[in-house]
């Protein structure tokens, strides 16, 4: 009997302990546009743009070492804020202006308290002409 119970409280664990959702609003959109002229930071490595107008607070659409990423704006600490992330000085990372969290461009999580949870990513599809981004 024991061992039923401790089996049974370890599954209820790892079902409560799994995959968390996002603290930031879904919001559904369908961005696409040409990459060139008005994107073109994004193609070196290291190059974002700004787009405003979609998702809770905009998109930062980022070139990191493993292709071009796309998130939410908006901090994922205290979303109700709608507080917009905006690129720090060292270009790697984005800054929450409302609470000081930093997120990595890499993969969206958090580096400096007080956020614990990512931004908000997307799916992002690139041709050599065009960017998509879709949630």
């Amino acid at each position: 009997m024991r061992k039923l119970l401790l089996m049974i409280l370890v599954s209820f664990c790892a079902i409560s302990c799994g995959k968390q959702s996002n603290p930031v609003p879904y919001v559904s959109f369908n961005f696409q546009d040409d990459i060139n002229p008005k994107y073109s930071a994004l193609n070196v490595v290291g190059g974002y743009a700004y787009v405003p107008g979609y998702g809770v607070a905009g998109l930062i659409l980022y070139h990191s070492k493993n292709g071009i990423v796309a998130y939410d704006r908006c901090s994922s600490f205290m979303p109700e804020k709608k507080c917009a992330v905006t690129i720090d000085d060292t270009g790697f990372q984005v800054v929450d202006p409302c609470s000081g969290s930093k997120f990595s461009l890499e993969d969206g999580s958090p580096v400096k308290a007080p956020a614990s949870k990512a931004l908000r990513s997307y799916t992002v599809v690139t041709t050599p002409f065009t960017i998509r981004v879709t949630n």
